[in-house]
């Protein structure tokens, strides 16, 4: 039986018909009409069953859903071939099998795929970007984060989110520390803050000096993790904070830039005079800290190796022009460009007193800078000016540390993960740390800046940041076995034969030496 429904203007009558014959009442016509596959089947239901108003049809009723039914046939050919291809039918059949799926299944697929994303791009092992020789074979053996993978926290991943969450997490979970501070002046009259963390350690054990990041300072809360981290370690921290920061008062106009290493240097001398002969000494920069230890590395590079055993740096804008453009991309990444920025002006608003006077006839406008909102436009009205730089641009060129490897000379850890919002993995100088000697550079695929946040509940001391800083400075500087000594002494062995061969082939007295300078390339090779 094949029924049609057809409304007409009255919205409570109807026109049902129940048989073919009962509609059209021809044969040839019936033909026509099942042909084109527009009329639904419906079984007979009783009169008492239906809730409209049945009207018998009329012969005009017949004569117009004739005319309609004769092209039918060609129209629904057409839909059904289109209904029943391939992709549509597979498409149909798919979003109506999802469609009557419960919630709960839905969730579990959801939930199956994302585990399935986790294990397969996010947790990964790290790279390690470093020369083979000593170093990178000493860091393989007595490291062993390093040839783990690293296991982000399963639902914080993206690295704004590492960023920001490890910054809440550890200031929630991680105690106030009760320093020893130390206030050292300088020789330009300036004054900095050393605060010493020494409880539970030993006469002789090792010190790390411990660089902290843009406007940070000893209680910062990534700082606070490393100290921890040192002291159940048995070693001592000292934090170096630089000038206006940590809440000592600011006795001249100048600040700090990650260019410079004055202070640094008056710091490590200072540092190094008090400790025991017999005690090793490390030193750790985070972020610009990273910056100012790297230029001190590359700079003062004899100086460093007769005073550091080893160094490490975390999270450093090795470039620091894609380092800036990076950080001014929108939108979250220039939410937090402000808020450093942010952290600039308030430093500089909390010394406003001295800078009233002083540059109240010069060129640089302290009320404009107070309004700056990206760290560029500090650096450009303020920091550069301030440190004699024509340009914001040659401050930055001078801060950068990715061609400056080649001149360092202690053995230096470095730790960037590859989706740091504040660095792009593009600026990370992979080539030149596998040409050089001393620096290592370890790359992970997920961490954000200063975040490597790993568990399921990321509240606890020990993290990846803490872990890889405590196995690298314990093996180098406890070096019971004088094994990280003999790798460090091969090392300098390898930089002394380099530096030889970029001489001779760079001077031209040394041309008629090309040989010698070939045998020393090939002992190097063999070192």
């Amino acid at each position: 039986m094949l029924g049609a429904l057809f409304r007409v203007p009255s919205p409570k009558v109807a026109i049902i018909y129940r048989s073919l014959p009962e509609l059209l009442g021809t044969g040839a016509d019936v033909r026509a009409l099942s042909a084109g596959r527009g009329v639904c089947h419906q079984r007979h239901q009783s009169h008492q069953n239906l809730n409209v108003h049945i009207q018998i049809h009329r012969p005009s009723h017949r004569r117009e859903l004739l005319s309609c039914a004769q092209t039918w046939p060609e129209c629904s050919k057409l839909s059904v071939r289109y209904l029943h291809s391939e992709p549509v039918a597979m498409f149909y059949s798919m979003y109506a099998y999802l469609s009557n799926l419960p919630r709960l299944h839905v969730l579990g697929m959801a939930l199956v795929a994302y585990v399935v994303y986790y294990l397969i791009q996010v947790v990964k092992r790290p790279i390690i970007a470093c020369s083979d020789g000593p170093f990178k074979q000493y860091l393989i053996r007595k490291v062993p984060t390093l040839e783990n993978k690293y296991w982000p926290t399963f639902w914080c991943v993206e690295s704004r989110a590492q960023t920001v969450m490890a910054s809440l997490l550890r200031s929630k979970s991680l105690p106030h520390v009760n320093y020893r501070r130390e206030i050292l002046p300088l020789k330009d009259g300036g004054e900095v803050a050393l605060d010493w963390m020494e409880e539970g350690c030993d006469e002789n054990a090792p010190c790390i000096l411990i660089l902290p990041g843009l406007t940070g300072e000893s209680q910062a809360e990534y700082i606070k993790c490393l100290v921890f981290a040192a002291q159940q370690a048995g070693m001592r921290v000292v934090v170096f904070n630089n000038r206006g920061l940590g809440g000592i008062e600011l006795k001249t106009p100048r600040l700090y830039c990650a260019a410079n290493c004055e202070d640094l240097c008056e710091v490590i001398h200072h540092v190094r005079s008090i400790l025991p002969p017999q005690c090793k000494m490390g030193a750790a920069g985070i972020s610009m800290g990273g910056l100012i230890l790297g230029n001190y590395l590359a700079r003062k590079s004899d100086e460093a190796r007769n005073i550091l055993s080893a160094a490490k740096i975390i999270s450093v804008p090795w470039d620091v022009h894609k380092g800036s453009a990076s950080i001014e991309k929108p939108v979250i990444n220039s939410l937090l460009g402000r808020h450093l920025a942010g952290s600039l002006c308030r430093t500089l608003r909390n010394h406003l007193d001295i800078y009233r006077d002083i540059y109240q006839d010069s060129d640089i406008d302290i009320q404009r800078i107070l309004r700056c909102k990206t760290i560029k436009e500090f650096d450009e009205l303020f920091t550069a000016k301030q440190f004699g730089y024509a340009h914001v641009n040659d401050y930055y060129s001078d801060a950068t540390l990715h061609n400056k490897l080649d001149h360092i000379s202690v053995p230096l850890l470095c730790l960037s993960a590859a989706d740091d919002p504040f660095q792009p993995l593009d600026a990370i100088p992979i080539k030149a740390a596998n040409q050089c000697t001393h620096v290592a550079i370890v790359i992970t695929a997920r961490g954000g800046h200063i975040g490597f946040l790993e568990g399921w509940w990321p509240s606890t001391k020990d993290q990846y940041m803490g872990r890889l800083f405590t196995e690298y400075f314990t093996k180098a500087l406890f070096d019971e076995d004088g094994e990280f000594q003999h790798t460090a002494n091969k090392m300098h062995e390898r930089f002394l034969a380099k530096e030889t061969v970029a001489l001779a082939s760079s001077s031209p007295l040394l041309l008629d030496k090309k040989v010698d300078a070939g045998q020393l390339d090939h002992k190097m090779k063999l070192m």
